[in-house]
Protein backbone atom coordinates (compact mmCIF):
# COMPACT_ATOMS: atom_id res chain seq x y z
CA UNK A 1 0.00 0.00 0.00
CA UNK A 2 1.45 3.81 -0.55
CA UNK A 3 1.64 5.63 2.50
CA UNK A 4 -0.66 7.90 4.07
CA UNK A 5 -0.36 11.61 4.58
CA UNK A 6 0.33 12.42 7.96
CA UNK A 7 -0.67 16.73 8.10
CA UNK A 8 -2.42 17.58 11.18
CA UNK A 9 -5.73 19.51 11.22
CA UNK A 10 -8.30 20.78 13.61
CA UNK A 11 -11.12 18.42 14.71
CA UNK A 12 -13.48 21.62 15.01
CA UNK A 13 -13.01 21.56 11.29
CA UNK A 14 -13.95 18.05 10.51
CA UNK A 15 -17.13 18.31 12.79
CA UNK A 16 -18.73 20.73 10.82
CA UNK A 17 -18.74 18.84 7.86
CA UNK A 18 -21.13 15.93 8.40
CA UNK A 19 -24.96 15.48 8.73
CA UNK A 20 -25.65 15.51 4.90
CA UNK A 21 -23.31 12.69 4.18
CA UNK A 22 -25.01 10.40 5.96
CA UNK A 23 -28.35 11.41 5.22
CA UNK A 24 -28.27 8.30 1.99
CA UNK A 25 -25.81 5.87 4.34
CA UNK A 26 -29.31 4.95 6.41
CA UNK A 27 -30.44 3.45 3.25
CA UNK A 28 -27.82 1.48 2.22
CA UNK A 29 -28.89 -1.54 4.13
CA UNK A 30 -29.93 -4.62 2.32
CA UNK A 31 -32.93 -7.10 3.29
CA UNK A 32 -31.89 -10.10 2.94
CA UNK A 33 -34.78 -12.72 2.32
CA UNK A 34 -33.53 -15.30 -0.84
CA UNK A 35 -36.61 -17.13 -2.42
CA UNK A 36 -36.26 -20.76 -3.20
CA UNK A 37 -35.08 -21.34 -6.36
CA UNK A 38 -31.87 -18.69 -5.07
CA UNK A 39 -32.12 -21.03 -1.73
CA UNK A 40 -29.65 -23.55 -3.84
CA UNK A 41 -25.97 -24.63 -3.47
CA UNK A 42 -23.44 -22.25 -4.83
CA UNK A 43 -19.99 -22.69 -6.05
CA UNK A 44 -16.73 -23.59 -3.97
CA UNK A 45 -15.80 -19.77 -5.60
CA UNK A 46 -18.46 -18.02 -4.64
CA UNK A 47 -18.76 -19.04 -1.02
CA UNK A 48 -14.99 -18.12 -0.89
CA UNK A 49 -15.81 -14.52 -1.94
CA UNK A 50 -18.70 -14.40 0.75
CA UNK A 51 -16.51 -15.72 3.67
CA UNK A 52 -13.92 -12.88 2.02
CA UNK A 53 -16.38 -9.85 1.97
CA UNK A 54 -17.85 -10.69 5.49
CA UNK A 55 -14.18 -10.36 6.84
CA UNK A 56 -13.82 -6.91 4.66
CA UNK A 57 -17.19 -5.42 5.52
CA UNK A 58 -15.68 -6.46 9.48
CA UNK A 59 -12.38 -4.46 8.80
CA UNK A 60 -14.32 -1.73 8.16
CA UNK A 61 -17.01 -1.28 11.13
CA UNK A 62 -13.96 -2.80 13.23
CA UNK A 63 -11.55 0.09 12.56
CA UNK A 64 -14.34 2.65 12.72
CA UNK A 65 -15.43 1.55 15.81
CA UNK A 66 -11.62 2.31 17.30
CA UNK A 67 -10.91 5.11 15.35
CA UNK A 68 -14.72 7.04 16.43
CA UNK A 69 -13.34 6.18 20.00
CA UNK A 70 -10.23 7.47 19.24
CA UNK A 71 -10.79 11.08 17.39
CA UNK A 72 -14.90 11.28 17.70
CA UNK A 73 -15.12 12.33 14.63
CA UNK A 74 -18.77 11.89 13.00
CA UNK A 75 -18.09 10.34 10.15
CA UNK A 76 -16.71 7.08 11.95
CA UNK A 77 -19.77 7.14 14.44
CA UNK A 78 -22.60 6.98 11.46
CA UNK A 79 -20.56 4.34 8.90
CA UNK A 80 -19.92 2.23 11.37
CA UNK A 81 -23.61 1.64 11.16
CA UNK A 82 -23.58 1.27 7.78
CA UNK A 83 -20.51 -1.30 7.61
CA UNK A 84 -22.41 -3.29 10.76
CA UNK A 85 -25.87 -3.45 7.70
CA UNK A 86 -23.09 -4.18 5.48
CA UNK A 87 -21.91 -7.24 7.55
CA UNK A 88 -25.13 -8.16 8.14
CA UNK A 89 -26.11 -8.37 4.87
CA UNK A 90 -23.33 -10.98 4.02
CA UNK A 91 -24.01 -12.70 6.72
CA UNK A 92 -27.48 -13.26 5.94
CA UNK A 93 -26.11 -14.63 2.54
CA UNK A 94 -24.29 -17.37 4.24
CA UNK A 95 -27.11 -18.35 6.36
CA UNK A 96 -29.17 -18.70 3.33
CA UNK A 97 -27.04 -20.89 1.30
CA UNK A 98 -26.05 -22.23 4.85
CA UNK A 99 -22.36 -21.55 4.77
CA UNK A 100 -20.41 -21.92 8.32
CA UNK A 101 -19.11 -18.87 9.33
CA UNK A 102 -17.62 -16.72 12.63
CA UNK A 103 -17.62 -13.56 13.42
CA UNK A 104 -14.33 -12.94 15.60
CA UNK A 105 -13.91 -10.63 18.01
CA UNK A 106 -13.31 -7.02 17.07
CA UNK A 107 -10.03 -6.17 15.69
CA UNK A 108 -9.71 -10.10 15.16
CA UNK A 109 -9.68 -11.81 12.04
CA UNK A 110 -9.95 -15.64 10.08
CA UNK A 111 -7.72 -14.18 7.39
CA UNK A 112 -4.35 -13.02 7.68
CA UNK A 113 -4.60 -10.60 4.58
CA UNK A 114 -7.49 -8.36 6.20
CA UNK A 115 -6.01 -8.81 9.88
CA UNK A 116 -2.42 -7.75 8.14
CA UNK A 117 -4.95 -4.44 6.89
CA UNK A 118 -6.46 -3.46 10.43
CA UNK A 119 -3.51 -3.60 12.11
CA UNK A 120 -2.15 -1.60 9.42
CA UNK A 121 -5.13 1.17 9.25
CA UNK A 122 -5.32 0.93 13.35
CA UNK A 123 -1.18 2.45 13.48
CA UNK A 124 -1.91 4.64 10.61
CA UNK A 125 -5.39 6.21 11.83
CA UNK A 126 -4.02 6.77 15.32
CA UNK A 127 -1.61 9.47 14.08
CA UNK A 128 -3.90 12.16 13.58
CA UNK A 129 -6.88 12.71 12.43
CA UNK A 130 -5.74 13.77 8.87
CA UNK A 131 -4.39 9.91 8.58
CA UNK A 132 -7.39 8.61 10.17
CA UNK A 133 -9.97 10.02 7.58
CA UNK A 134 -7.64 8.81 4.78
CA UNK A 135 -7.83 4.97 6.57
CA UNK A 136 -11.57 5.24 5.66
CA UNK A 137 -11.16 6.58 2.24
CA UNK A 138 -8.95 3.39 1.96
CA UNK A 139 -11.12 0.95 3.34
CA UNK A 140 -14.05 2.27 0.94
CA UNK A 141 -11.26 2.31 -1.98
CA UNK A 142 -10.74 -1.15 -1.44
CA UNK A 143 -14.07 -2.38 -0.96
CA UNK A 144 -15.44 -0.69 -3.76
CA UNK A 145 -12.47 -2.91 -6.30
CA UNK A 146 -13.22 -6.06 -4.29
CA UNK A 147 -17.00 -6.19 -4.75
CA UNK A 148 -16.43 -5.44 -8.49
CA UNK A 149 -14.12 -8.66 -8.81
CA UNK A 150 -16.79 -10.75 -7.35
CA UNK A 151 -19.40 -9.53 -9.29
CA UNK A 152 -17.13 -9.98 -12.12
CA UNK A 153 -16.69 -13.27 -11.23
CA UNK A 154 -19.69 -14.82 -10.39
CA UNK A 155 -22.83 -15.46 -11.99
CA UNK A 156 -25.25 -15.92 -8.85
CA UNK A 157 -27.91 -13.60 -9.03
CA UNK A 158 -28.54 -12.71 -5.45
CA UNK A 159 -24.66 -12.53 -4.22
CA UNK A 160 -24.68 -9.98 -7.52
CA UNK A 161 -27.59 -7.76 -6.16
CA UNK A 162 -26.10 -7.48 -1.98
CA UNK A 163 -22.35 -7.01 -3.88
CA UNK A 164 -23.86 -4.19 -5.87
CA UNK A 165 -26.00 -2.86 -3.12
CA UNK A 166 -22.72 -2.63 -0.84
CA UNK A 167 -20.61 -1.27 -3.75
CA UNK A 168 -23.23 1.96 -3.98
CA UNK A 169 -22.85 2.53 -0.06
CA UNK A 170 -19.37 2.35 -0.33
CA UNK A 171 -19.16 4.32 -2.94
CA UNK A 172 -21.24 6.67 -0.54
CA UNK A 173 -18.54 6.08 2.08
CA UNK A 174 -15.79 7.54 -0.42
CA UNK A 175 -17.31 10.60 -1.45
CA UNK A 176 -18.05 11.21 2.77
CA UNK A 177 -14.31 10.66 3.64
CA UNK A 178 -13.00 12.33 0.58
CA UNK A 179 -15.23 15.78 1.10
CA UNK A 180 -14.35 15.54 4.67
CA UNK A 181 -10.23 15.89 3.91
CA UNK A 182 -11.14 18.52 0.99
CA UNK A 183 -13.07 20.44 3.50
CA UNK A 184 -9.57 20.74 5.76
CA UNK A 185 -7.09 21.16 2.37
CA UNK A 186 -6.36 17.76 2.21
CA UNK A 187 -6.52 15.62 -0.88
CA UNK A 188 -7.34 11.34 -1.07
CA UNK A 189 -5.07 9.60 -3.72
CA UNK A 190 -6.64 6.34 -5.08
CA UNK A 191 -4.79 3.73 -4.06
CA UNK A 192 -7.09 0.73 -4.97
CA UNK A 193 -9.50 2.46 -8.00
CA UNK A 194 -8.24 3.23 -11.08
CA UNK A 195 -7.48 7.58 -11.33
CA UNK A 196 -10.31 7.03 -13.89
CA UNK A 197 -12.54 5.19 -11.79
CA UNK A 198 -11.83 7.40 -8.66
CA UNK A 199 -12.88 10.50 -10.72
CA UNK A 200 -16.13 9.21 -12.07
CA UNK A 201 -16.91 8.29 -8.37
CA UNK A 202 -15.86 11.40 -6.97
CA UNK A 203 -17.38 13.52 -9.40
CA UNK A 204 -21.12 11.82 -8.91
CA UNK A 205 -23.78 13.03 -6.24
CA UNK A 206 -24.49 10.39 -2.99
CA UNK A 207 -26.34 7.93 -4.23
CA UNK A 208 -29.99 6.17 -2.83
CA UNK A 209 -28.68 2.62 -2.30
CA UNK A 210 -32.31 1.39 -1.21
CA UNK A 211 -33.37 -1.58 0.12
CA UNK A 212 -33.29 -4.90 -1.85
CA UNK A 213 -35.51 -7.89 -1.40
CA UNK A 214 -34.72 -11.44 -3.24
Amino acid sequence: MKSLGKTRISLAVITLFTASWFMSCENDETNMELDNQQNTAISITDQEALLFMLEEEKLARDTYIYLDELWGINQFANIQISEQSHLNSVANLLDAFDINYTIEPNGVFTNQEIQNLYDEFIVDGTLNVTQALEVGAAIEDLDIVDLQNYINATSNTAIISVFESLQCGSRNHLRSFVSALENTGNTYTPQFLTVEEYELIISDPNEQCGRQTF
